[in-house]
This record gives structure tokens, sequence and C-alpha cells, in this order.
């Protein structure tokens, strides 16, 4: 049994993560609110700012493997808060920034990259590590739930701030709060009995990172979960980019934009406790299949309904419970196949897949709207990927992958 006393350590360290990707997630979720009064008052097309948040989509996945990498070597705190310090430092400068490149480097990549270092993969890899591994899909859970509610807390408010002194007030508001994770960021420090015993487990794995990566990238399952999570990168980023301009091409004002994003966040704290607690009982790869699934049915519903208020609340309510429930069961199929030592860079790589996805669906939703007007044929897309990424994990396998040493 464990102590009470690690018990409580244990405990301190989910809430710390949890509050961590709150802040983050929070304030990068929230990007897509700014992408109207950007381009109105600095004359950048839309093309060009969907572009800018597009390539902070491809950063934000490129750079969790590496700082996933950074953090299972040198520790999860010195990452953590050169992430925040990125964040900050992108936020601060945005406002000074009145042209395509300028916004391409704050937006796109130093915000995004900071935001990366305190993300997914180095959160939910740092507590894995720690924990029993009947615990590690409800800490994901935990965790993940974080990220969702600070969607729900930082959206109204960064809306209500654009509203009351403008987009660089706001900004410069994120800024502040992405400094808050800094102390927090302590919290995870290891002590020095758990640093050993750590270092004890980790000696017993005969695979070298570079072994590990190579043993990954021949798996089946593996690249499968990577198709997956391709398509959540897309559904999620086209949605946070361009659901507030589709909601205002249908007559609907920034404020239902806003609270549409808040509900998401709300409704998947639900779903992120909801995927933690199931994959504790149920084969993973199942429940990500139900996942995408219900999203294509969702978006289609949202397709053929009325556009009012009332309707796209209830939408975002339903699409919230899915939102980023994918987590929990992804990082927990990695960590069933792997291991945990090198889960900050395995579940890292995965997230590349989930933004290049990203990539695709903030810059072609803003290619989309430019050339047709509307989103149309986009929502299809999304409804079609959805498919396709249930179809795909129906085959992963869960089993642990027995590690193969690579001799010189």
């Amino acid at each position: 049994m464990t102590p009470p006393a690690s018990k409580r350590q244990l405990a301190g360290l989910a809430v710390a993560s949890a509050a961590i990707l709150m802040i983050t997630m929070g304030v990068r979720q929230t990007s897509g609110l700014f992408l109207l009064p950007i381009t109105q008052a600095t004359g950048v097309s839309i093309v060009s700012m969907s572009f800018a948040l597009a390539v902070g989509q491809f950063m934000f996945g490129a750079a969790q493997p590496v700082f996933g990498a950074l953090a299972d070597k040198f520790g999860s705190v010195l990452v953590l808060v050169a992430g925040a310090a990125l964040m900050a430092l992108g936020a601060i400068l945005t406002p000074f920034m009145t042209s395509p490149a300028g916004l391409l480097l704050t937006m796109g990549v130093l915000s995004a990259a900071g935001a990366a270092a305190g993300s997914f993969s180095i959160l939910i890899g740092v507590t894995a590590q720690r924990l029993p591994p009947e615990r590690r899909s409800f800490a994901a859970g935990f965790i993940n739930a974080g990220g969702s509610l600070g969607q729900f807390v930082f959206a109204p408010i960064v809306q209500a701030i654009i509203g009351a002194a403008g987009w660089m007030s706001a900004m410069f508001a994120t800024a502040a709060a992405a400094l808050l994770t800094i102390p927090l960021a302590i919290v995870l420090r290891m002590r020095p009995g758990d640093a050993q015993a750590l270092a004890k487990a980790h000696a017993a794995t005969p695979q070298s990172l570079s072994q590990q990566i190579a043993e990954a990238m021949r798996d089946r399952s593996y690249l499968l979960l990577h198709a997956g999570f391709f398509t959540c990168g897309f559904h999620i980023a086209f949605l946070l980019t361009h659901l507030p301009s589709d909601l205002q091409l249908c007559g609907l004002s920034a404020s239902v934009a806003a609270n549409s994003l808040a509900l998401i966040g709300l409704a998947n704290v639900v779903g992120s406790l909801g995927a933690g607690w199931l994959g504790q009982r149920y084969r993973m790869k199942n429940l990500l299949a139900l996942i995408y699934g219900s999203r294509a049915v969702i978006v289609a519903i949202y397709m053929a309904m009325p556009k009012t208020a009332f309707n796209v609340y209830l939408f975002a309510a339903g699409l919230g419970v899915t939102w980023l429930a994918t987590v929990p069961p992804t990082s927990g199929i990695v960590g069933k196949l792997f291991g945990t030592r090198y889960l900050g860079t395995l579940f890292g790589l995965t997230l590349v897949s989930h933004q290049v996805g990203g990539f695709l669906g903030a810059w072609l939703g803003g290619v989309a709207l430019a050339r047709s007007g509307s989103y149309e044929w986009i929502w299809y897309a999304d409804i079609a990927l959805a498919l396709l990424a249930a179809a795909s994990n129906l085959p992963i396998r869960e089993a642990k992958v027995m590690p193969r040493v690579v001799t010189a």
C-alpha cells in the first residue's frame, strides 16, 4: 500500500499538473478569439492570420517530443519554466506586430513552442512515471480535465477583455497568466528518494531513447494511434480557429462563440474524467473508436440544424464531451505498449501527428473561407476524417511490446 505521505505527494503532483495545463491550454485554446480583431486592426488577411495560427498548431506538436525528451533526461521543472517564459514573450510581442511575418513569429512560433513545453506530453509523462499502472489512466484524465477547464475559464474572460479594453490588453493578460505556471512547476520537483527510485527503474530498461523510438515506429498499433490523433488535431484546430467566425457568418454574436468555446471546455472536464475512468475498466482502443465516431455524428447534426444560440450551445456541449477525451486513452495505450520511461517523448511524437492535422485544419479553414465564403467543405472533410479515425483504432492491440535490444 502506498504510504499516506506518498498519496498526498501524488495528489499534489496531479493537481499541480492539471493547474499548469489549465493555464497553458486556456491561453492556447482561445487564440481563435483574436482572429477577427487582429485582422481588422492590422489589415493582415484572414488567410495569412490563419496560416500563422496553423504554423502555431504544427509548432505546438513538433516541439512536444523535443521538450518531452529534455524533460525525460533533465527533469520537467526547467522545461516548464522555459515554456512559460516563451509563451509570455510571444503574447507580449504580438500587439507590436503588424505584418504576417511578425504574427507568424509571435503566435506561430514563440507562443506555440512555449505552450508545448507546458503541455500534455511533459505533464502526463512526469506524472505517469511516479504512478502504478492502474492509476495512470485516471491521472491522465484528471490532468487533461485541467486543460479543458482552462478553456471554460479563459474563453469568456478573454472575450470580455477584448470587448472592454481591446485585443492588445487581452493579449497582455494572457502573458501574465502564462507566468503563473512557474510557481506551480516547482511542485513537480522530485525528492532525492523519488529520483533514485526512478533512476533504478529506468536502469532496468534495456533500450536507449533512439532504440525505443525505432521500435515504436515499427509497431503497427503505434502508427494507427498517430493516424487517429491526426484527425483529432484537424478537428480541434479547425474549430478553435474558425468556429467564432463561422458563427458570425450565421449571424450570431461574438459572445455566443466565446460561450460555445467555454461550454466545450466545461463539457470536456466530464469527458476527460470519464475517459480516464473508463480506461481503467475497458479497452482504450474501443473508447477511441467511440469518441471519433461520435464526433462524426455530432458534426453532421450541427450542419443540419438551424443555427440558433441554443442549438449551438447543445452542439458545443455534445462536442465537448469528446473534445480532448482522446488524450487519456492515447497516452494510456502508449504507456501499455512501451512503458513510461520515454512516455514524454513517445506520446509527444503522437502529438506531432495531432498537430500536423491541426496545421491543416487551421490553415485550410481560412483557405475555404477566402475561396468559397463558407466552411462547408471543411465540415464534410471533418466528418470523413472522424469516421476513418474510428476505423483505424479498432485494429490496435494493447498488449505490451517486448523490447528488442539493438546490438551493434
